[in-house]
């Protein structure tokens, strides 16, 4: 559909998803490994997070969002490709840099699983203890 067509890039992340979200021109669709947004997000706040940079620049009817994502579960994926918009959308104008920043949505959010560690049973979780 968009094959040769100019594009803005940005690689997004949050926790365990990776979004590849690429911009045209266009009309405002969102496409998520080639489903339409509804049909991908059930959730209304999902779609709302991945919208965020558009309506927070107003480009909302500019772009048309074609995006792949890997990994994680739904939070995490809305998160990563709300994170891949905002920063293909400072390719396309830099001039969005003060909005998005201000929003928070450039930071990587850094929060991701704890390891599990040797002698317990999860990150933290120790053995139950008995005195006898």
């Amino acid at each position: 559909m968009f094959e040769g067509k100019p594009y803005f890039y940005g690689t997004g992340r949050r926790k365990s998803s990776v979004a590849r979200v690429r911009l045209y021109k266009g009309t405002g669709k969102v496409t998520i490994n080639e489903r339409d947004i509804d049909d991908y997000f059930g959730l209304e706040t999902l779609k709302v997070i991945t919208r965020q940079p558009l309506t927070i620049t107003e480009t909302a009817d500019k772009f048309d969002v074609v995006c792949r994502v890997a990994g994680g579960g739904v939070t995490g994926q809305a998160g990563a490709i709300r994170h891949g918009i905002a920063r293909a959308l400072l390719q396309a104008d830099e001039n969005y840099r003060p909005a998005l920043k201000k929003a928070g949505l450039l930071t990587r959010d850094p929060r991701m699983k704890e390891r599990k560690k040797y002698g317990l049973k999860g990150a933290r979780r120790a053995p139950q203890f008995s005195k006898r």
